[in-house]
């Protein structure tokens, strides 16, 4: 028996639910169906690939070592599907974008307008996750681009700088230290109240190691996992927060005071699959990121 895409599908679901019944409800047939689709694979193979004999189904030894080719197999010919339908003059289309939340504040809007002004045929998919989902999601080719900072990428992970970002403390109107212009020294935030990220966000952790390097321990007033959500509080509180400088400036009720020494810069990425397929609309999005942060005053 010639083996299937349907089979691979059919063990791939298994796997991932451990679970006939699941997997059968997952793909919209029926568990018999499921259960002989699959030992019809194994007799082709001549080698057991599911361990039935627990409360759960397990992929074996060899389940193991097949899924991860299967898994592969199927990644492929989905770009090579996607290549096929790939229209080098951009009068159709689709791209998978990701970006993690902390730009959707205030990159997700300028660049979708700009590569929807240029692009208007392009469907775009915009999914906003962390960082490392980011990257677990392009090598599984769920995505096509991703929007991240730079660093240490997984293997396989193709990053092309795009600008660099700078943060900075903002506090709200009302405030003591609005219209500071001399530098804040990083030991006075000891005495401040501050509203900041949760701390499953990167910016969280990048805030918090400058901290950690200065021997400052802020009163963490409020924590929040929206950025949105800390204008709102600065802008109505006596709470210091920190931002990127790119959302400080288009909020006039937000106002910058310098540190020293100040948080440092991170560079803003564009990620990639290094062996996916690379469509048309993935080269234009490209092209309109690049040349948006090139025209941002201060940018790199």
């Amino acid at each position: 028996m010639m083996v299937e895409l349907r089979h691979l599908r059919y063990l791939l679901a298994v796997a991932e639910h451990a679970n006939f019944t699941r997997a059968a409800e997952a793909l919209h047939i029926s568990q018999p169906t499921l259960s002989q689709q699959v030992k019809q694979l194994e007799r082709s193979l001549k080698v057991q690939l599911l361990d039935r004999s627990g409360r759960s189904v397990r992929l074996t030894d060899a389940g193991e070592a097949y899924v991860h080719y299967a898994r592969r197999a199927l990644q492929d010919l989905a770009a090579a599907e996607r290549a096929v339908l790939d229209v080098q003059d951009l009068s159709r289309g689709s791209l998978r974008l990701a970006m993690t939340p902390t730009f959707t504040a205030y990159l997700v809007g300028p660049l979708v307008e700009a590569f929807h002004r240029r692009h208007p045929a392009i469907t775009l998919e915009l999914r906003e996750i962390t960082q490392d989902h980011i990257e677990s999601a392009l090598l599984a080719d769920e995505l096509d681009l991703g929007i991240a900072f730079g660093g240490p990428h997984l293997p396989g992970i193709a990053a092309t700088a795009l600008f660099t970002e700078t943060l900075g403390l903002v506090v709200g109107t009302e405030h003591p230290h609005a219209g500071r212009t001399q530098a804040l020294p990083i030991s006075a935030l000891n005495a401040l109240q501050l509203a900041l990220l949760s701390a499953d966000f990167v910016t969280r952790g990048h805030i918090d190691a400058h901290f950690g390097r200065h021997r400052v321990a802020p009163h963490i007033a409020v924590e929040a996992n929206s950025l949105n959500a800390l204008t709102e509080i600065v802008r109505r509180t006596p709470l210091a927060t920190v931002l990127p400088d790119a959302i400080t400036h288009d909020h006039p009720h937000l106002h910058p005071v310098p540190l020293d020494p100040p948080l440092p810069s991170r560079t803003v990425t564009l990620l990639r699959r290094e062996t996916a397929y690379r469509s048309a609309a993935a080269h234009a999005f490209t092209r309109v990121a690049r040349g948006w942060a090139a025209e941002q005053p201060g940018e790199t």
